[in-house]
């Protein structure tokens, strides 16, 4: 007889729920036990290996310890949004053509942006610029060539509420935008005056729409090309022409042609002021007649400051006397200084008659020229006046 059939079908029933139970305990230890050799595995592959033996010992292997990067140290990203979602990382420059679309991406929790000064100062709605948790978006619309310039993103360090640009970390691209119709960037000038300072290079900024065009220099009178040889005066691109080192006859009205294909343009003219800058600011000395004068007599007190030729000096006067509104008397002039390098001394002299109780105290002379200023003081003593003796 079958063995089933001595238990009856209760009998049949326990027994068909015990091997149920067997299987589902027979199937979760085999998942147990696999999942105990893959984990196994997984700590013998990282386990490191060591060097080879060779007769110097064995190598040594280095790792280089995890550097946790907080946002402070997190590097700024600029990147340029493209169509279809697509990124790419901008580099020293980058062109858009006019009419098209700019959208900047930077990393940083905020940031803040720069653009050019046009822009600042009237963009038409067509800048917006928005803030992210990670990350801040620039987007201009509707581009002509007059937003050619610098763009920036300036990461910020923030305490609570005080937040300041961090300069160092700053990433800039210079943005092109090509114009069939304009190769300069449009001016609301048609002269503009520019000084040339001995002691400062002058920039001529012929900024063009598009790194493609060939630009030169030109003088009004008489009409000739300037020659830029690179080292006297050179050419950038983004800035436009330098004069490294200023001299008379770089003075007078210049400006620059563009070309690109069969399109030639004229820029905004430049008027171009030589000025001698000092070198320095002025060092003046200032000297009393005395320093005791009595009452009702005359005193004077010079100062003079010694300077480069053609440089004006300024000199202007403090004195005891001011406060009860005592005129001021001067006798001012410059001469040149005899011997050695070519120097003028420009020299003024406060003259104070009749001296009074109330001229007693300090004494201040200030010389100034474009380079900054200097003061000098000295004390004046005033006494009773002496009486004469009786014979």
């Amino acid at each position: 007889m079958p063995l089933m059939s001595l238990f009856g079908s209760k009998g049949r029933l326990v027994l068909s729920t015990f091997l149920l139970y067997a299987i589902i305990f027979e199937l979760a230890y085999c998942q147990n036990d696999a999942q105990e050799q893959r984990t196994s595995l997984g700590k013998k592959a990282n386990k490191p290996k060591l060097g080879k033996a060779t007769n110097k010992g064995p190598r040594a292997v280095t790792t280089k310890p995890k550097v946790k990067t907080t946002a402070a140290q997190a590097q700024t990203f600029l990147t340029q949004v493209l169509n279809r979602g697509k990124f790419t990382k901008v580099g020293d420059t980058i062109s858009i053509q006019a009419g098209d679309t700019l959208e900047l991406r930077c990393r940083g929790k905020p940031v803040h942006w720069g653009v050019p000064l046009y822009l600042e100062e009237d963009d038409d709605g067509r800048l917006k610029i928005v803030q992210h948790e990670r990350y801040g978006v620039l987007t201009l619309v509707n581009t002509t060539g007059a937003d050619t310039g610098e763009y920036t993103c300036y990461p910020m360090y923030c305490e609570d509420t005080d937040c300041r640009k961090e300069y160092d970390k700053a990433v800039k691209v210079f943005v092109f935008f090509p114009d069939p119709q304009e190769l300069f960037v449009p001016s609301s000038d048609y002269y503009e005056v520019i000084q040339l300072r001995t002691n400062w290079p002058t920039v001529l900024p012929c900024q063009v729409t598009s790194p493609e065009a060939k630009v030169t220099l030109h003088r009004e009178f008489p009409p000739v090309e300037v020659v830029v040889d690179g080292t006297e005066i050179s050419f950038n691109v983004k800035k436009g022409f330098t004069i490294h080192r200023p001299r008379p006859y770089h003075a007078g009205a210049l400006y620059c042609v563009a070309s690109l294909g069969n399109l030639r343009q004229s820029s905004t003219k430049y008027m171009l002021i030589y000025v001698n800058y000092p070198m320095a600011p002025p060092a003046p000395v200032i000297q009393a007649s005395t320093s005791s004068v009595a009452v009702g007599e005359n005193l004077r007190v010079s100062c003079t400051a010694v300077g480069e030729p053609n440089v004006a000096i300024e000199i202007t006067w403090e004195y005891p006397g001011q406060e009860i509104g005592r005129p001021l008397y001067t006798q001012d002039g410059v001469s040149p200084v005899s011997g050695g390098a070519a120097r003028q001394q420009t020299q003024s002299v406060l003259l104070v008659d009749e001296v009074r109780d109330v001229d007693q105290g300090t004494y201040t002379c200030t010389a100034q020229n474009l380079q900054g200023a200097k003061s000098v003081s000295t004390n004046v003593k005033v006494v009773p006046k002496t009486k004469p003796k009786k014979p």
